[in-house]
C-alpha cells in the first residue's frame, strides 16, 4: 500500500492516467491525494472530477481557487472564464452531482495520525496550527451548509491579516485566500496575494512557507505555486505542484518512500 500525493491538476486527465501508470497505481491498495486545482485551464476538467470522485474513500483531495471560483460561478457570484475550458463540464448532466461533491471536499485536510497535512496554497503566518483546523472547520460546514452566504462573501484581498475582532465575513475571506489563493507574505506577516513569480525575484516578500519553517506542524504538502516548480527549502513542506498546465510536468510523491514520480505535461 502506499500513499501518493499528486499536484495541481486544472483539468489535465491524460497526464494523471500517464502518472498513475508510472507509478504502478493499485487502486484497491494505494491511496490518492490531490493538493486541489482539479479543474481549469486544461482541456478535461469534467473527467477529471468525474476520475476523482469515482475514487470514493481512496481519495482525498482539498479545494484549489479554481475549483472554489467554480462552486461560486455555479451559484451565480461570477462568471466562467473561456480560457478555463470548463465548458463540457458546464453541459454534463452531472454538473449538479459535481458541485455538490466539490461542496463536500475540504480546505485543509489531517491524516488520522496527525502526521500529514494537505493544503492547496498555505497556511497563513499568524496561525496556530489549531487556529488553522478551527477556521477551515467553520468555513467548510459553511460551504456545505449554506454556500450561497459564504460564496457572497468570498472575493476580495482584505484583511490581510489575521487578529482578534474581525467580522464572521472577514474571518472566512482571510481564511479561503490563505488557504487558496496565498503564495508571498510581506515581511510582517500580511499577505500578498497578486505576485505569482519565483521568491529569487521577490527580494521585499517572504514565502509563506518561512513563517511555518520553525512552528510545529505536521509534514506538510502543498500546491499552487508552479513557479516553485515542487521544490521547498523547508524540508518537511513539500510543493507539489510543477505546472502540469503550462507545459512543465505533473508529480506525485510517495509518502512511504519519499520518492517523487513526474510525467510530462502539456
Amino acid at each position: 500500500m502506499a500513499t501518493y500525493v499528486i499536484g495541481d491538476l486544472q483539468g489535465c486527465y491524460d497526464v494523471l492516467q500517464r502518472l498513475l501508470q508510472r507509478i504502478s497505481y493499485d487502486p484497491t491498495q494505494d491511496k490518492l491525494w490531490f493538493c486541489g486545482d482539479l479543474i481549469a485551464r486544461g482541456p478535461q476538467s469534467l473527467q477529471c472530477l468525474q476520475f476523482v470522485k469515482s475514487l470514493g474513500d481512496n481519495a482525498v483531495c482539498v479545494l484549489g481557487n479554481h475549483d472554489l471560483h467554480f462552486i461560486a460561478c455555479y451559484y451565480g457570484f461570477n462568471s466562467v472564464k473561456a480560457k478555463d475550458l470548463l465548458q463540457p463540464l458546464l453541459d454534463s448532466p452531472q454538473l449538479d452531482e459535481l458541485v455538490q461533491w466539490l461542496r463536500h471536499l475540504p480546505l485543509l485536510y489531517i491524516s488520522p495520525d496527525q502526521r500529514y497535512l494537505l493544503v492547496h496554497a498555505g497556511l497563513a503566518p499568524q496561525w496556530s496550527l489549531n487556529d488553522a483546523i478551527t477556521l477551515t472547520n467553520e468555513v467548510q460546514q459553511l460551504l456545505r451548509d449554506d454556500p450561497q452566504t459564504l460564496l457572497g462573501v468570498m472575493y476580495g484581498n482584505q484583511p490581510d491579516s489575521f487578529a482578534a475582532g474581525l467580522s464572521a465575513e472577514q474571518r472566512w475571506r482571510f481564511t479561503v485566500n490563505s488557504c487558496t489563493r496565498m503564495r508571498f507574505c510581506r515581511e510582517d506577516g500580511t499577505l500578498e496575494l497578486k505576485e505569482k513569480g519565483h521568491p529569487r525575484y521577490q527580494t521585499a516578500l517572504v514565502p509563506w512557507y518561512e513563517f511555518w519553517r520553525n512552528k510545529p506542524h505536521p509534514e506538510l504538502f502543498f500546491g499552487h505555486w508552479a513557479a516553485l516548480n515542487g521544490y521547498s527549502p523547508v524540508a518537511d513542506i513539500h510543493a507539489l505542484d510543477t505546472g502540469c498546465v503550462w507545459g512543465n510536468a505533473l508529480t506525485a510523491y510517495c509518502i512511504e518512500t519519499q520518492q517523487r514520480y513526474s510525467v510530462a505535461g502539456l
